[in-house]
């Protein structure tokens, strides 16, 4: 990880404190006991037209959609020709594309809306995601130096181990010496 300095900056910002100082260890005992999804899954209730734009693009987006709209077409189109001179929409069904093109044009723009509101959806959880991983990221470093202290205090007592027991047995060699 980076130096001391600018993880306290992170740890801070990920707690949302500004003026406190804390020690490391206080810190990261807040930074664990902080919950950084807790905004993340409270969501307001979307409004009629945010509602309509989703359930036109869910729609929009579907096999349903495709199939429905081929066999309208094919309807409109074989009651024209077999109206022949008697047809409301002649066979350039000039009528047909006026209608085709009034629906992409309210279309395209409902699609567009839901578009942007799962980006922001999406946006909102990757800024959770990188939260969450950063916290991580802060634990387990933390947790990584404390292992690294205890493998070098456990480093240390092994050897003065090693010490007290030369010394015993040099005592001990001492006595049997003097015997």
């Amino acid at each position: 990880m980076t130096n001391a300095k600018e993880r306290k900056k992170i740890i801070k910002e990920l707690l949302h404190v500004t003026d406190e100082e804390f020690s490391d260890e206080e810190l990261i005992r807040r930074l664990t006991m902080t919950e950084i999804t807790s905004g993340a899954e409270k969501e307001e209730r979307p409004s009629f037209g945010q509602r309509a734009a989703d359930a036109v693009a869910r729609f929009a987006g579907s096999w349903a959609f495709i199939f429905s709209f081929i066999g309208v077409m094919i309807v409109w189109m074989a009651v024209n020709i077999a109206l022949a001179a008697n047809a409301f929409d002649g066979y350039p069904f000039i009528l047909l594309n006026l209608v085709l093109s009034c629906i992409a044009a309210i279309q395209a723009p409902l699609i567009m809306m839901s578009q942007n509101r799962q980006e922001a959806k999406d946006r909102k959880r990757a800024e959770s995601d990188y939260k969450i991983n950063l916290k991580s990221e802060l634990i387990i470093d933390d947790l990584h130096r404390k292992l690294e202290e205890v493998l070098e205090t456990q480093k240390k007592l092994v050897r003065e181990m090693e010490n007290i027991s030369a010394k015993a047995v040099d005592e001990k060699s001492k006595c049997q010496i003097k015997q």
